[in-house]
């Protein structure tokens, strides 16, 4: 999981935003019930009035409640208000919210009192109508205020503060009334007022939606595009050595499958793991305000949510890790199968394939059914609860409306936090289904780019051309780094400019392997290679790669065209450099056949030209960069006899300065090579020119006698190429 956040640091920014965003749609989604709360509670059932202390007070009203007060209170009371000459009624002094809101909490508990005594409720108090009393005109010396207010008080003292606020509302109702307030005008205005808030919370929620989905979709793709950047810079400088650790179909998976599930869950992290706490903590703090004695069913629901989420992530977990190394496995069954067609058709293997395949499928198939299965007991498990925990709240909550301890309104906006508290943690639970993959693919990708590369450059490495293009081997031996033997042992020559070296040797010597040590594609055991004096250790590898012109045992040709091919080492080539390295490597006639000649389109992997066809073109491509060391690793194997020696003797008039080493099978194409390296097993046991090693060596003149008549090779040993 950590790898999945390492990625979203360069992102920084982006994320802050995002954040500062989820937090304004949280405060939208957060205020939404208390809203529904006051539509009910204030606008419906109390006809649009806020305060428990009434903006207009009938002069009755105002001396009835201010029998009540205590010295300290009365004085707060008669500053409130002013008396209206000629109307008959107080109004209060000041409006200001924060003003009004202190005298609601100075005040609604002594207001709830005078309703439960005017409104004939006396709550106990025997002998006494408290409706029939004159408030304005009572001698309280016959009857103490204190202590009728201490009675009413204990018994409103089991109420809640919304019920013991709504009590009051309704005196102040009765006061407006009263004063002739149009009751129907205020709530109407009321309704109207909170409706436009909800409505423009709810603009603003659908705004910082829309924003963060943009915000989030563009730093996934960012990061995506990062991943695949750094994949592929990082793959590019693989040596063969790292190339051996991951197979191909791996790497093509990490590259695609697995960079898109850290796509999806960094917007699914930014979209819902951010803003599911948020929203979860804020539906908590706001739920307590309403005192309503009912958080432990929230507490019982979140528990249930997060023990059915560890067992299900207990259960599911370990086969995500299993899950891409299946996919892995297809990909590699299938990229095997679509190559081989031809050999598979040829041998009639298609059976056969075909359930290879489908082993492999089943097999990636079983496997996501399994956690697909967990994960989707998780849905109908989570509604359970959500449901359940609504119907236990309306349950508990429908007994303490009954018995005046809480409101309608009350109970609406504690279920609707309750459900956001729970979809807090539904988010979280649905983005752990994503999640643990998504930590899987980051893991797999940090692993690439994680791999510590064996051929780099030193940091004082040589960044000037060699003057000389000579190649020397110094008692060289190499061995693969999982391998237990050598593969090359003692390997001791010199490859001068204006000659050619050949390399022979039965199949699996070691031949490709040899001059795979000289661009550096692999690093050398023992001893050591130099070009120009230098150890190739010591060179940049841009450098060193520059001087080289290499022609690999299987060509390999890239989708464009004829003329992007050619000059795919050269950049810089002009139409006349591609034209004469066509020419040197015999391709021309072909080329000039095709209608659109060298802009004639090229398939992935040249499919649509014939392997000689194919070996010419990827001689043509090092010849036009023109380097000082050109290695042809058999490159001269699918071309006819003709076309060999019009290849070889065009390459020896045009490479007169360079220095060429040739890997071969076929004794004819090297009969004129100015030196001859004989490989057995790894180990060099013939150097010379054709004559001397005949003479010399008796496993070359087996391997001469084998591939020649009698008469070529009579002829050759005598200085004549007839063959």
């Amino acid at each position: 999981m950590r790898n999945i956040f390492r990625n979203l640091k360069k992102y920084w920014y982006f994320v802050l935003l995002i954040l500062v965003l989820l937090f304004v749609q949280a405060y939208c989604d957060l205020s939404l019930p208390d809203y529904t709360s006051s539509l009910i509670d204030v606008g419906i059932a109390n006809l649009g009035i806020e305060h428990a202390v009434p903006e207009y007070l009938s002069e009755s009203g105002f001396q009835m409640i201010r029998t009540f007060l205590t010295d300290e209170e009365k004085a707060d009371w008669d500053a409130a208000y002013v008396y209206q000459e000629g109307s008959g009624y107080y109004t209060l002094a000041s409006t200001e919210e924060e003003e009004w809101d202190g005298l609601d909490e100075e005040f609604s508990k002594i207001i709830a009192i005078v309703y439960t005594m005017t409104s004939g409720q006396n709550s106990g108090i025997e002998n006494v109508n408290m409706a029939s009393i004159d408030f304005s005109h009572m001698d309280m010396s016959a009857v103490d205020p204190a202590q009728i207010r201490g009675v009413f008080q204990e018994k409103l003292g089991s109420l809640g503060d919304s019920i013991i606020s709504s009590m009051a509302k309704r005196f102040s109702r009765e006061q407006y009334e009263l004063c002739g307030v149009d009751m129907n005008q205020m709530q109407t205005a009321f309704l109207w007022s909170t409706g436009g808030k909800m409505l423009g919370m709810a603009l603003i929620m659908a705004l910082t939606a829309i924003l963060v989905g943009f915000l989030a979709s563009r730093t996934a793709a960012g990061v995506g595009r990062d991943l695949r950047s750094k994949v592929f810079h990082k793959v590019i400088s693989f040596s063969n050595a790292e190339l051996d650790r991951f197979s191909t179909a791996s790497l093509i998976t990490r590259t695609t499958n697995d960079v898109q599930q850290i796509q999806m869950a960094t917007v699914m992290l930014l979209r819902m793991v951010l803003y599911a706490p948020i929203l979860a903590i804020g539906g908590i703090i706001n739920i307590r305000q309403y005192n309503s004695g009912m958080n432990w069913i929230i507490v019982l629901a979140v528990a249930l949510v997060l023990c059915l989420i560890a067992v299900l992530l207990f259960i599911a977990m370990p086969k995500f890790k299993i899950m891409q190394i299946m996919v892995d496995k297809v990909n590699l069954v299938a990229r095997e199968i679509l190559t081989g067609i031809p050999v598979i058709r040829a041998f009639s293997r298609e059976k056969k394939e075909e359930e290879r395949f489908d082993e492999a499928n089943r097999s990636l198939m079983k496997t996501m059914l399994f956690t697909n299965r967990t994960m989707a007991m998780m849905m109908p498990a989570l509604m359970l609860i959500m449901n359940g925990a609504s119907a236990l709240i309306i349950w508990v909550a429908s007994q303490r409306i009954d018995s005046g301890v809480l409101e309608v309104g009350a109970m609406t906006a504690f279920i609707t936090y309750s459900m956001l508290i729970i979809m807090g943690f539904l988010m979280l639970t649905m983005v752990s289904i994503m999640l643990p993959r998504a930590g899987v693919a980051a893991d797999r990708i940090q692993e690439v780019i994680d791999t510590e590369l064996t051929i780099v450059d030193k940091d004082s490495a040589v960044l000037s051309a060699p003057v000389s293009a000579s190649v020397c081997f110094n008692h060289v031996s190499f061995k693969y780094p999982d391998g237990g033997e050598n593969v090359l042992t003692n390997i001791d020559f010199v490859a001068k400019p204006g000659q050619t070296t050949a390399i022979i040797g039965s199949t699996g010597c070691g031949k490709s392997t040899l001059v795979k040590l000289i661009p550096r594609f692999f690093d050398v055991t023992e001893g050591s290679v130099t070009v120009g004096g230098t150890d190739v250790r010591d060179y940049s590898l841009e450098v060193l790669r520059a001087q080289i012109g290499y022609v690999p045992q299987k060509a390999i040709l890239f989708s464009g065209d004829i003329r992007s091919n050619i000059g795919y080492g050269a950049p810089n080539a002009t139409t006349k450099d591609i034209e004469e390295a066509a020419a040197i490597a015999q391709a021309a006639d072909f080329i000039e056949e095709k209608a659109d000649k060298y802009n004639s389109a090229i398939s992935q992997g040249g499919t649509n030209v014939s392997g000689g066809q194919k070996q010419r073109l990827s001689i043509a491509r090092a010849i036009a960069r023109k380097p000082k060391v050109y290695i042809f690793d058999d490159s001269f194997s699918a071309l006819d006899f003709k076309t060999d020696t019009a290849l070889r003797k065009a390459l020896s008039e045009n490479t007169k300065d360079a220095t060429v080493i040739i890997v071969a099978q076929r004794v004819s194409t090297i009969l004129n090579a100015d030196q001859i390296i004989v490989l057995e097993d790894g180990k060099m046991i013939g150097k010379g020119t054709h004559r001397e090693l005949v003479e010399n060596c008796e496993e070359y003149k087996l391997i001469a006698q084998s591939q020649l008549s009698e008469a070529e090779f009579h002829a050759s040993i005598a200085g004549k190429e007839e063959c």
